[in-house]
C-alpha cells in the first residue's frame, strides 16, 4: 500500500498575544491629530487589506484620517471558495485567461470592501497617478506554493510578467509617484517577512521600504513607515504599535471577497485551505523608517487625545 504525503498545515501568525511593554498605540506621529492625518496603506491583493489591516483602517476612517490604498496586484491566482464560480481559478477547464477574469472579479470585491473600512481612495499599482512611460498597466499576481513546513515558498510557474519577476526599480518608482500625490503622513504595509510570507507580501514591503526610503529628506517623504508584524521576536527592539481597531469594519469588509474568505463565525474565518483564523479587532505593527524630526506618539500621549 502506497504512503500518501501529507499536506502541510499552513501557518499563520496570530498577532496580538504578545505586547511589548513600552509599546505604543498609535500609528501618528506626534503632534498629528486623527482628523488631520492622511494614511496610506499598501497591500499586495484584494482582501489583504481587510483580513490584515482591515481593523486598523476602519478605527481611522471613523476617527476622520484619509485612509487611502494601493493594491499590488488583482489578486489572478487566488483559489476560488464558492462552487459556482469556481470556473474562473487557474487550473480549472474552464480557465483559459491566465486569471483575468478572477483579477475582474476581486477587483470588484475589492471595491464592496473598502466602502465598509472608509477608504477614501484606491488604486493599482500601474494605473492612475502610479503610471508611467515603462510602468506596465498591470503587475501580475505571482503566487506560491505551501513549503514542506507550511510557510510560503515561491510558484515556480509564476509568469514572468508578475510582481515579483518585474523590475523591483519600476515598482518602486511607481508607488514614489502615488505618494508624491497622496502626500501621506504615514505609510502602512507589510514588515519584511511579509506577514505570513507570501512572495508577493515581501516584494510589497521591499517596494514601500525603497520608495519612502528614496524620498526622504524631501516634502514628499512620509513621517513614518510601519510594518505589519508577523512572528512576534522578544529580540526585536523597533517600536511596536497595538491597534484596536473596528473589528465590525474588518468582518464587514472581509466578508466583501467571497472568493477568497469563509466568515465561519462572528470571531472566525477561514481561507480556502479552512484553517480557521480569529477576526481580531487588534492589530500590530513595527517601525520599518521615519524621518529624522517625526516622534510616534506615546502610550500616555495617545490616553490624552
Amino acid at each position: 500500500m502506497l504512503s500518501q504525503e501529507k499536506e502541510p498545515t499552513p501557518y499563520y501568525p496570530e498577532q496580538g498575544h504578545n505586547i511589548c511593554e513600552d509599546a505604543v498605540y498609535s500609528l501618528l506621529p506626534e503632534g498629528l491629530e486623527p482628523c488631520d492625518a492622511r494614511v496610506l496603506f499598501v497591500h499586495a491583493h484584494p482582501d489583504d487589506e481587510s483580513t490584515s489591516t482591515g481593523a486598523t483602517m476602519g478605527l481611522l476612517a471613523d476617527s476622520g484620517a484619509q485612509v487611502d490604498l494601493v493594491t499590488m496586484t488583482r489578486g489572478e491566482l487566488g483559489e476560488v471558495i464558492p462552487c459556482e464560480l469556481k470556473h474562473l481559478e487557474i487550473g480549472q477547464p474552464q480557465c483559459t485567461d491566465g486569471g483575468q477574469a478572477l483579477g475582474e472579479y476581486r477587483s470588484g470585491e475589492l471595491s464592496e470592501a473598502i466602502q465598509s473600512l472608509g477608504v477614501h481612495e484606491h488604486l493599482f499599482l500601474g494605473e492612475g497617478v502610479s503610471a508611467g512611460k515603462e510602468t506596465p498597466a498591470i503587475f501580475y499576481d505571482s503566487g506560491m506554493v505551501w513549503g514542506a513546513d507550511g510557510r510560503p515558498e515561491a510558484n515556480p510557474q509564476a509568469s514572468q510578467e508578475c510582481l515579483t519577476r518585474t523590475s523591483l526599480d519600476i515598482q518602486v518608482q511607481a508607488l514614489m509617484r502615488v505618494i508624491k500625490h497622496y502626500r501621506p503622513h504615514v505609510v502602512v504595509t507589510y514588515d519584511a517577512g511579509g506577514g505570513y510570507g507570501h512572495p508577493d507580501h515581501v516584494r510589497t514591503h521591499e517596494v514601500s521600504l525603497e520608495a519612502v526610503k528614496n524620498l526622504g529628506g524631501t516634502a514628499d517623504a512620509p513621517c513614518l513607515l510601519w510594518g505589519l508584524e508577523g512572528d512576534y521576536s522578544s529580540e526585536d527592539n523597533r517600536v511596536q504599535a497595538v491597534i484596536d481597531g473596528s473589528v465590525a469594519r474588518k468582518r464587514e469588509a472581509m466578508a466583501a471577497h467571497r472568493t477568497q474568505v469563509i466568515i465561519a463565525s462572528e470571531d472566525s474565518y477561514q481561507f480556502s485551505n479552512l484553517v480557521v483564523q480569529k477576526i481580531s479587532a487588534r492589530e500590530t505593527y513595527r517601525l520599518i523608517w521615519s524621518a529624522p524630526t517625526a516622534t510616534v506618539v506615546s502610550a500616555s500621549q495617545e490616553k490624552k487625545r
